[in-house]
């Protein structure tokens, strides 16, 4: 069964550019490309149906590889205690902080947390998302790690989204392992990790390379562990100080090093040699109110690929809009607009792995696809929030909206 999708333009954004196909048409088969050209070049074939995009601009389903969409409650009392002067520090002392949300976490049933991670998810699926990352690392321990990852996996079979699970049990330590960093990590490797692996629960592994939460060396046997494994890496690296986590990502061959702001030339050629992407989070550096900026020119100079993502999180970037991220991308980091569609589209299918099949429009790829009622794809950069007129395709059928 084909269908026809006809009378619109492409921004394929095959090798991370527009590569646009003007007066355009794209014939789906089950969940695939069959076919994508001019329409004035369309096989002569029968379709079981045809849709007219009028005129719409048709992109990849944009794919926000770095998220931590579930989590327990919320810190908004917290951001509001911050404005009115109370550091980090204090609201951290008093419970505050991410241990806040490791507690509402632990707390929260597979129930609640699927309920309130669907309303978040599904405010980014509104915005053109088709795929989605989400990690765990909020339970610290096996049962609220197992927890998270379930509801990671549940979320997978509720929404028209492809969904990819990470486990990120070295986020930080838990109150149970205080002052013994160590004894955690051994835990992570000996336990928690074999076992949430031997449930299918993982596609891949994260940790927190930062001097507030776990050497380069303890991330290295974060890393052994899921070789062994055979799952594939990323890291959270250089948002704070520079430790040299890129580097370390890049020789485990991570697919992504994200955040950056103190990577090195040394680091940003580790990852270029590795293919290692960087994934820039611009609502953590807007949120964190930050001024040290990821070394932008070095990224381009040696050719990493760069991601953009919402961090969505209830700490540092509680952000609902991957398309407000992707203006802040070209603002703050500037980024060209076709820049950022290539960072939510086929970069960020690189730091998933799943650039064979998601990330462009070409022939043979997953159909997921978005139609926007806008006259050129810079649009979908310019724009500030709000809601533009679209109409979402995943795997070859319209999302209802």
């Amino acid at each position: 069964m084909k269908k026809l999708w006809k009378n619109c333009h492409i921004a394929t954004m095959q090798h991370g550019q527009y590569s646009s196909i003007e007066d355009a048409a794209i014939v789906t088969q089950g969940q695939h490309i069959h076919w994508i050209g001019t329409f004035k070049d369309l096989p002569a074939d029968a379709y079981t149906e045809t849709i007219d995009l009028n005129g719409a601009w048709v992109t990849p389903g944009l794919i926000d590889c770095h998220t931590h969409s579930v989590f327990g409650g919320n810190r908004s009392v917290e951001f509001e205690k911050r404005l009115q002067g109370v550091s980090y520090a204090e609201i951290a002392a008093s419970g505050g902080g991410i241990a806040s949300t490791v507690r509402a976490t632990r707390e929260a049933s597979e129930e609640q947390l699927l309920a309130s991670a669907l309303k978040r998810v599904s405010c980014l699926l509104r915005d053109g998302v088709t795929t989605i990352e989400i990690k765990s690392g909020y339970g610290l321990d096996y049962a609220n790690e197992r927890k998270m990852l379930r509801v990671i996996r549940q979320l997978a079979a509720t929404l028209p989204m492809t969904v990819r699970s990470t486990c990120l049990a070295a986020h930080a330590l838990p109150p149970e392992y205080q002052q013994q960093s160590d004894a955690y990590i051994d835990h992570i490797c000996n336990e928690m990790l074999p076992k949430l692996h031997q449930e299918g629960l993982v596609d891949a592994v994260d940790a927190f390379c930062e001097y507030l939460a776990f050497s380069p060396a303890q991330v290295e046997r974060v890393f052994k562990t899921a070789r062994s494994l055979n799952l594939p890496v990323k890291l959270h690296a250089e948002q704070l100080s520079a430790l040299g986590g890129s580097s370390l990502a890049a020789r485990y061959q991570a697919l992504s090093a994200d955040h950056l702001e103190f990577m090195t030339e040394d680091d940003v050629k580790a990852m270029a040699a590795a293919g290692t992407v960087a994934v820039l989070l611009p609502g953590a550096f807007y949120f964190l109110r930050e001024t040290q900026y990821p070394p932008l020119d070095s990224l381009h100079r040696h050719g990493v690929r760069i991601a953009l993502s919402s961090d969505l999180n209830p700490g540092t970037s509680p952000a609902l809009s991957l398309r407000l991220m992707m203006n802040m991308g070209s603002t703050l980091f500037r980024l060209t607009p076709e820049q950022v569609l290539a960072a939510v589209t086929i970069h960020a299918a690189h730091a998933l792995g799943l650039q064979d099949t998601h990330g462009s429009l070409e022939q043979g790829k997953v159909a997921d696809f978005v139609a926007w009622d806008i006259e050129h794809p810079s649009e979908i950069v310019y724009w500030l929030g709000g809601d533009l007129p679209k109409r979402i395709i995943q795997h070859g059928n319209e999302v209802a909206l």
